[in-house]
């Protein structure tokens, strides 16, 4: 859910989506995409393959689920993951460019993947394109102008969280995604805020990375290194309490 280095993404992936909230709005997603044997279903940016599984066994015996990502690496850990299922087929390639016929699926999951690429309207349109009439899309994307970190020194978490979302391409993609999904074509059914609440420091510190964003934000200079170590003794003696807003949106192609 934050900026990462390439080398643990795919454990950071796996972190997120072990928490409560994570299997929460996964499976709220899955649930929004009504799933029936037989239809045809793409994970676009589908990541080390957390959700195929998932997918798959929804739109079983029949069913197909593509999973399309342009990180090789990622490809791979899938690959690995699905070894063995029938009925997945991975594909490499871009968001901006889906390597999928028109009007060849019945359903479209994205999964925090519009807050990275370079132009999510462009994604959305190919989303339309793929995307059968009746066809349905389950985008669910955070807005990080929405981060808070509670503590008595407001002023430090309101820098972080600042600087948190300063360092994401698309920070409020979750709160436009109305917005861009009827610019493509798309007719919206239901959108949903989903509150993310971490109430223990360990699980914050991983998701939201409080010392790894924090230490980037001190050699950025947008925060000195002593408030950001107070900040972090206050935050690590607890209590804790940190949140920010998780936008799940469902549309339908006419």
């Amino acid at each position: 859910m934050s900026q990462l280095t390439s080398v643990d993404q795919i454990a950071y992936l796996d972190a997120a989506a072990a928490t409560t909230i994570g299997r929460h709005y996964k499976r709220r997603a899955v649930d929004a995409l009504d799933l029936r044997p037989g239809h045809a279903v793409v994970d676009v940016g589908c990541g080390p393959g957390t959700d195929l599984g998932r997918l798959a066994d929804a739109v079983r015996p029949d069913g197909l689920v593509v999973g399309v990502d342009r990180d090789g690496r990622m490809l791979a850990e899938a690959a690995r993951r699905v070894a063995g299922r029938s009925g997945i087929d991975l594909r490499a390639g871009d968001a901006h460019g889906l390597p999928l016929d028109d009007a060849s699926m019945d359903r479209v999951r994205i999964d925090r993947v519009l807050m990275h690429v370079d132009d999510p309207a462009t994604v959305l349109a190919q989303v339309r394109r793929v995307l059968r009439p009746g066809g349905v899309l389950a985008v669910t994307e955070p807005d990080w102008d929405t981060l808070a970190v509670a503590d008595d020194d407001v002023e430090t978490s309101r820098r972080f969280a600042r600087f948190v979302a300063g360092r994401v391409r698309n920070p409020t993609v979750g709160r436009d995604l109305v917005r861009l999904s009827v610019r493509a074509g798309l007719r919206v059914r239901s959108v949903e805020a989903i509150a993310v609440v971490f109430e223990d420091f360990g699980t914050a510190d991983r998701i939201l990375g409080l010392r790894r964003n924090s230490a980037c934000a001190v050699t950025a200079g947008e925060l000195t290194d002593t408030d950001a170590q107070a900040w972090l003794g206050r935050l690590t003696a607890g209590p804790s309490l940190a949140s920010f807003t998780l936008y799940l949106v469902t549309a339908e192609a006419a």
